[in-house]
């Protein structure tokens, strides 16, 4: 059998508290797509951060092409062949491509060079870039374009890729899949982690599984279905979410008309958009990164003021209301943004539970924190929710992001809300959490709560909402029983091909 590109054996990194990885050891092979698989915290990022320079190994080794492979930092991985394409993109939105493309360069070519290199690349590869375009003008499936070319310019014989397909259409995927699939024909190897099993079933050529750290299996993608997979990644039985029958009440909350501008340079104001939901009702939101969702949810949750009437709960003018007040009277919200918008890092999670509950939890008296009563939130949704962490006086950042998800959506569900709003809620969380998420939400609406789920995962739309619009430059959709639509179709819409006359329903 022929030597590997990469080997490792038995790699090893602790920190305090906890061993990420624990004697992984697998082999990439020349000219494969190779899947990692695991839950939020399984120990994915600590073990492709040491193959890729970003953190040293405590014990084990590594071996490119047979040669022992140590790279103290990231441009020493580069030198070597390996690039990595990371899950939050890392471009200024005020600079064009080509020059987010030569800041990652270790010497840059001149700039009417390197932008006839992106085109012949970007254009060989099926994922044409305009050089001179600002980034902050990119839709979301753009800017991962630049990502990827800024690592095929390096000529990588190894690309990781860290869930590509988050911020995608379905047409997008199939864009990258082949553009994947034409570097391995190459014989490039992939290094490809994702949560969206089916998407590994359909691309991947092997796949290690790791669970708390430890290499606990390996499978053929493609002859393992994804059910299997994610029984393997858990260690048991995966529960399938259950939608309870169950009757919409009134209308709980009312939009009408609402435009309001984006307080950034680069975001994207709503425009004349117009729905209502039901108590009981699981609203689907979908739209590709970058089309409102963000300014949506801002407005919903009184972080951007709106008209008085453009927001109604429970027919009571709040657009013009701030969040505490929102919160006050059962419209709560969860932002995408997890660390630093939903959770302070910093804080601990008691800490993190009062930012948000101190209202409707009632931990506050005459002006005196109870903290007490904030430990014992914290403590209930911990508990609920399974929130992994040695406990409450635990800092939000050193939660996984998965972990930390649970527990920003623990927080909101648990406040008994009149309306949920919630933003990407299982994004990036493995298969287990996620289903977690979603039946807390169907939970959630079979008691009588109206759910709006802001979300760019088309699985997770049409497992939980009963109800369908698509958000394109600012726009809504008609809403549209979920039951009546296609992946295909609420993909299109995603993409503003059809479906987007605005009613109010």
């Amino acid at each position: 059998m022929s030597v590997p590109l990469l080997s490792i054996q038995g790699l090893t990194k602790a920190y305090p508290g906890v061993v990420a990885n624990d004697h992984v050891s697998f082999d990439i092979q020349e000219g494969e797509v190779h899947a990692l698989l695991g839950e939020n915290g399984a120990g994915k990022s600590t073990l492709v951060k040491m193959i890729y320079g970003l953190v040293k190994p405590d014990s084990g080794r590594m071996l490119l092409r047979g040669e022992p492979f140590a790279p103290a930092q990231p441009r020493a991985a580069r030198a070597d062949g390996i690039a990595m394409v990371f899950q939050h993109f890392s471009l200024f939105e005020a600079l064009s491509v080509a020059e987010n493309i030569a800041l990652g360069m270790e010497d840059p070519p001149p700039m009417r060079d390197l932008a006839t290199r992106i085109r012949e690349v970007s254009e060989t590869y099926g994922l044409p870039l305009d050089p001179f375009r600002v980034v902050g003008d990119l839709s979301a499936g753009e800017r991962q374009r630049v990502e990827i070319i800024r690592c095929l310019l390096q000529q990588p014989q190894l690309l990781i890729m860290d869930e590509p397909t988050s911020v995608l259409t379905p047409q997008e995927v199939k864009i990258l899949f082949e553009t994947l699939r034409r570097l391995r024909g190459e014989g490039r190897s992939i290094l490809y982690i994702s949560h969206k099993l089916e998407e590994i079933r359909a691309l991947c050529d092997h796949a290690t599984i790791l669970r708390q750290g430890r290499n606990v299996g390996e499978c053929t993608p493609s002859e393992t279905t994804a059910r299997e997979m994610a029984e393997m990644m858990v260690g048991g039985i995966l529960q399938t979410p259950r939608r309870a029958g169950r009757e919409f009440g009134a209308v709980a909350l009312d939009v009408t008309g609402l435009s309001v501008p984006s307080p950034s340079a680069f975001g994207t104001a709503l425009k004349n958009v117009h729905f209502a939901v039901r108590r009981g009702e699981v609203l689907g939101i979908g739209g590709v990164a970058g089309n409102g969702q963000d300014e949506l949810l801002a407005v919903l949750s009184g972080e951007i003021p709106a008209d008085a009437d453009a927001v109604r709960l429970n027919d009571v003018p709040v657009g013009h209301l701030g969040p505490v007040a929102r919160r006050r009277l059962g419209l709560l919200a969860a932002p995408e943004e997890r660390l630093g918008h939903a959770a302070a890092p910093d804080m601990t999670l008691t800490e993190n539970a009062l930012l948000t509950g101190s209202v409707r939890e009632k931990l506050e008296r005459n002006g005196f924190i109870r903290w007490e009563a904030a430990r014992a939130f914290a403590e209930r949704i911990i508990a609920a929710f399974d929130v992994r962490t040695p406990g409450p006086d635990n800092a939000a950042r050193s939660l996984s992001g998965g972990n930390l998800q649970k527990f920003v959506i623990g927080r909101e569900v648990l406040q008994d809300p009149v309306v949920l709003v919630v933003n990407q809620p299982t994004w990036g969380v493995d298969a287990a959490a996620a289903a977690a998420i979603r039946q807390a939400l169907l939970d959630l609406a079979a008691q009588g709560t109206a759910v709006v789920c802001i979300s760019q995962d088309l699985d997770e739309l049409m497992e939980i909402s009963d109800r369908f619009a698509a958000l394109n430059e600012g726009r809504l959709s008609a809403p549209r029983p979920t039951a009546e639509l296609s992946v295909e179709e609420i993909g299109l819409m995603m993409g503003g091909a059809h479906g987007m006359e605005v009613a109010h329903v």
